[in-house]
This record gives C-alpha cells, sequence and structure tokens, in this order.
C-alpha cells in the first residue's frame, strides 16, 4: 500500500548556486498528478515556490518515487533527476496551474 501524496505546502528550502551562494525559498503551493506510464509509484509535481528574498514566484517541476533503498524503502523521495513524464500528464499539470491563476 502506498502511503498518501507529500504536502509541502508551507515548507521551506534553500538551493545552492554554482558560486556556492544560496537562495531561499517556500513552497507557495502546488499540483501534482500520478505518473500515467509503466509505474504507479511515481507522482509528478508542480510547485510554486516564493523566493524569501524578493518576494518573486517561480515554477519547479519534480517528482517523488517510492524509495528502495533501504532507510527510505516505503516512502515518497524527491527525486533527484530531471523528470520525464508523458505528454498527457504535463497537459494536466498546466491545465490545473492555468485554473489557479499560475501562468497569468
Amino acid at each position: 500500500m502506498r502511503p498518501p501524496p507529500p504536502k509541502k505546502i508551507g515548507a521551506h528550502g534553500s538551493a545552492k548556486m554554482p558560486d556556492g551562494s544560496r537562495f531561499h525559498f517556500t513552497i507557495a503551493d502546488e499540483i501534482h498528478v500520478p505518473h500515467s506510464g509503466k509505474s504507479n509509484n511515481k507522482l509528478i509535481y508542480l510547485q510554486r515556490l516564493k523566493f524569501d528574498d524578493d518576494g518573486r514566484f517561480e515554477l519547479r517541476l519534480g517528482y517523488y518515487i517510492i524509495g528502495k533503498k533501504k532507510q527510505m524503502r516505503g516512502r515518497w523521495v524527491w527525486g533527484q533527476y530531471a523528470t520525464m513524464l508523458p505528454v498527457a500528464d504535463f497537459k494536466r499539470i498546466i491545465k490545473r496551474a492555468r485554473q489557479k491563476g499560475w501562468l497569468d
């Protein structure tokens, strides 16, 4: 049995730039759809990020998969590589982003 999808709205994050500096953001909102391909163990996420330094918004496309390694087995784990997804899944996510007003 799969665990419920992760809910990260309101979570804080940061990322490191190539020059070593860091930027910080908050996940303001998110959309997820199940990957419609072979595996039912992948969720595609589009997250709306609000940057702490200037309040701007950007979007992040990523995915969660069910972990297979001992420490994360059976839990949702954020994907570390660029995601691949069927066109139909991408269209569903974009449609929902438009409905939320993210693309205006």
